[in-house]
């Protein structure tokens, strides 16, 4: 499936892209919220300023994928890989991320105020700005030295 086909098919009302193969797609700045991508191949795409709200992402693969400035409240990133994504100023607020793989990714700014993180592995992950207010984190791997110097814990 292509870009325009999806952006086409979700015009017209359909959601469930459920394992679509997106590789490098330029979906940059789509409104795609409540869309159904769960064990898609998301993997490099440019997904920059897209509109997730609601998506679910559980099992997707976004290696590499760029989301900087996407919205991504309340979306279900459950098992979803995640390593070396750009996720700089994304707004997580209430996502479900529980045992996303976020090794080495990019959460510079990135707002997770009430999201759920447990057994989320984010080793080498990039959290220097980030809000993690009332975050869940229990048995979340943490980045080595991480300190609240740099992270927000209590949203202020």
């Amino acid at each position: 499936m292509d870009t325009s086909q999806l952006l086409s098919r979700y015009a017209m009302g359909e959601r469930d892209f459920n394992r679509a193969s997106l590789h490098q797609a330029d979906l940059s700045r789509a409104s795609l919220s409540g869309i159904d991508l769960s064990c898609a191949d998301l993997s490099g795409a440019d997904l920059s300023g897209v509109n997730l709200s609601g998506a679910n992402l559980s099992h997707a693969n976004l290696t590499n994928a760029d989301l900087i400035g996407a919205n991504l409240t309340a979306a279900t990133l459950t098992h979803a890989n995640l390593i070396g994504a750009d996720l700089s100023g994304v707004d997580l607020r209430r996502a479900n991320l529980s045992w996303a793989d976020l090794r080495s990714a990019n959460l510079t700014g990135a707002n997770l105020t009430e999201a759920d993180l447990r057994e989320a592995e984010l080793s080498g992950a990039e959290l220097t700005g980030a809000i993690l207010s009332e975050t869940n984190l229990v048995g979340a791997v943490m980045p080595v030295g991480i300190s609240h110097n740099w992270v927000t814990w209590d949203g202020h």
